[in-house]
């Protein structure tokens, strides 16, 4: 793993060692530059050893000199792809970098090359002889990549902060934005923080012209849910025993390291079922997790259970959430962008303890939204009916009273989720999933900007993704809504981000291409059945997995932020300059969350957040 950046037109080689300082943390075991004159690029390159320690320096060239690469990420059929591009007649130089396997890639299959990856990346090539920038991000946005057009300069970086060492870019904070970040809790992309600065979207590869810096975006994948219409004899049988054979081997190629390698253990089904299969083939594996004091937020005792159950070495941290507090401003410095999962902050825990035995760890992120295991997927049915039948005058007393409810801070209190349900029903279905998941409503987003908000404009992804899906039934737009929106730009840039910070790397075997290409063939009434969410996964890990762990309440991975926000041991602070809101519409809803009044912890904590991050 590692951290790339790079420009070409206006800047000097200043800039770029300035662009590649902001990336240490991603790459601490060293770096690399490249200078071109004619055309003038610049590219960057820091390194986490991985693979190939001796052999897989960069920026990594081919032996003409033709070719240049800088990457971040790995490329789990790269052996695969190697004896291929050999039996074609390339000869390698590295015994086995995956990076050289790019090169030669290029060489062979162009801008088709991101259609034989099995893997998470952000690259950029240097074609000299093609006179073009070639840059690339995997299917589902695992790796972050950046980029910005403007001033006679595009750059690209796999930070903001990076992106923003170079002299000649700007980072004036995106309005629009912000309104985005506070309906969704993420900025989705290809939008970011700083206004002209944008996120290449998972599964799209960008290609920059060098004689005039023009850019052409090409998407070569998109999730798309499409069920097989042949439903086998003994579905649960037949599709059970091909996702343990695909889990199992993309487990297998996730173990590829030349590192101390662990695994994130919760002790859900997701995890737990990485563990088991990553302990038929390694011996003692290491597994790692961390519990918490207050009940409602502590997994550890099925951590334990899958630790024993599969004879890992296990490590396991219980954290007071005093101590999980006073991380926070920590946390929230190193961020480059703000995105409000309360869970970043005991992924970070859990990503600084697990760094301090090994390099890379592997983890179950994934697994809800290609196999429907979220607890909306069991509100979309009574929001139907609820649509369909609940007056007008009726809903909105169900909301006053709703509102009335004693004030709960456990981890997903009744309350919170019946006040997030009528709250979502006020908007047309293509607008439920954000809206119960968002910070503020639309009308709530108003009153902060002091504005009128665009509706459109402001759930525009959303609302592309809902219309472009191909079924019309809510589970499938649902599981399309979390898969390319919620997973890519919030789910993996939590995890990406708290592994970062700690120079660790984070896999995910759900999100194996195969895995995610077989997961979308299943029609969803496997998916979510009877009330079951992940049935389908379930079932086909009932041979593997004690049923303890299969048939437990989910939990989540989160921290009781509404508890420190009532209680005033997290503030949200004073206010930044470049806030556009306003400060009677914030301070009411501080008052009140304190009163216990209201439960505004999302949009309390997502304030917090962008409050404590070292913006400039």
């Amino acid at each position: 793993m590692c951290g790339v950046c790079g420009f070409a037109g206006a800047g000097s080689e200043q800039d770029l060692a300035a662009m590649n300082a902001a990336l240490a943390l991603r790459g601490p075991d060293g770096e690399g530059r490249f200078v071109s004159a004619s055309p003038r690029v610049f590219l960057g390159h820091r390194r986490l050893s991985i693979i190939d320690l001796e052999g897989g320096a960069q920026p990594m060239r081919t032996g003409d000199g033709r070719l240049i690469a800088t990457y971040n990420g790995e490329i789990y059929n790269h052996l695969e792809l190697r004896r291929e591009l050999e039996s074609k007649g390339h000869v390698f130089a590295t015994d086995h970098s995956d990076t050289e396997v790019l090169l030669h890639g290029w060489r062979e299959w162009g801008e088709a090359l991101p259609e034989r990856l099995n893997g998470m990346w952000a690259f950029a090539l240097l074609d000299l002889d093609g006179n073009r920038l070639f840059l690339s991000r995997d299917r589902f946005g695992k790796k972050p990549l950046f980029y910005t057009h403007a001033r006679g300069t595009f750059a690209f970086a796999s930070e903001l902060t990076s992106l923003a060492a170079h002299g000649l870019v700007r980072t004036d904070i995106s309005r629009r934005s912000l309104r985005k970040y506070f309906a969704y809790g993420f900025i989705p992309a290809p939008n970011s923080l700083y206004e002209n600065v944008f996120k290449l979207p998972g599964g799209c590869s960008l290609t920059v012209d060098l004689s005039d810096l023009s850019l052409r975006t090409r998407r070569y994948w998109a999730f798309c849910i499409e069920p097989e219409e042949r439903v086998p004899a003994d579905p649960e049988g037949e599709w059970g025993e091909r996702l343990r054979e695909l889990l199992d081997r993309a487990v297998a190629a996730r173990l590829m390291s030349d590192v101390p390698l662990g695994i994130f253990l919760s002790g859900g089904i997701d995890s737990s079922a990485v563990t088991a299969f990553a302990a038929k083939h390694v011996q003692g594996v290491k597994t790692f997790s961390v519990g918490f004091e207050q009940a409602s937020f502590d997994e550890s005792r099925y951590a334990a259970l899958a630790a024993k159950r599969f004879g890992t070495e296990h490590f396991a941290s219980m954290l007071s959430v005093d101590a999980l507090r006073a991380l926070l401003p920590e946390i929230a410095s190193g961020l480059d962008e703000p995105m409000g999962d309360a869970s970043l902050a005991p992924t970070y825990l859990l990503c600084r303890e697990t760094r301090k035995r090994v390099t890379v760890a592997l983890g179950g992120d994934g697994a809800d939204e290609l196999f429907a295991g979220y607890d909306p997927f069991r509100a979309l049915r009574t929001a139907e009916w609820y649509s369909r039948l609940c007056p007008r005058p009726v809903h909105k007393a169900l909301r006053l009273l709703a509102a009335r409810a004693p004030v709960g801070h456990s981890n997903m209190h009744a309350a919170f989720k019946a006040n997030r349900f009528l709250r979502g029903m006020e908007r047309g279905p293509a607008l439920w999933n954000p809206v119960w998941l968002g910070p503020l409503d639309p009308g709530e987003l108003g009153e902060l900007f002091a504005a009128p908000v665009d509706v459109e404009d402001v759930y525009s992804e959303a609302l592309d993704v809902y219309e472009a899906c191909p079924s019309r039934d809510m589970v499938d737009k649902t599981l399309e809504f979390y898969t390319r929106i919620y997973l890519q730009d919030g789910i993996l840039v939590k995890t990406d981000r708290a592994g970062m910070l700690h120079s660790l790397e984070v896999r995910a075997p759900f999100l194996d291409v195969e895995m995610a290409e077989f997961a979308r063939t299943i029609p969803h009434r496997y998916k979510f059945r009877n009330g079951v969410t992940k049935y389908i996964l379930k079932k086909a890990l009932e041979p593997v997995l004690p049923r303890e762990i299969i048939y437990r309440k989910k939990k989540g991975f989160g921290m009781p932020i509404g508890a420190w926000l009532a209680e005033g041991a997290v503030s949200p602070g004073p206010a930044k300059a470049f806030e556009p809101f306003d400060p009677a519409f914030v301070e009411e809803r501080i008052a009140a969350h304190r009163a216990g009044r209201t439960d505004d912890r999302l949009f309390l904590w997502n304030l917090w957040l962008l409050r404590h991050m070292a913006l400039g």
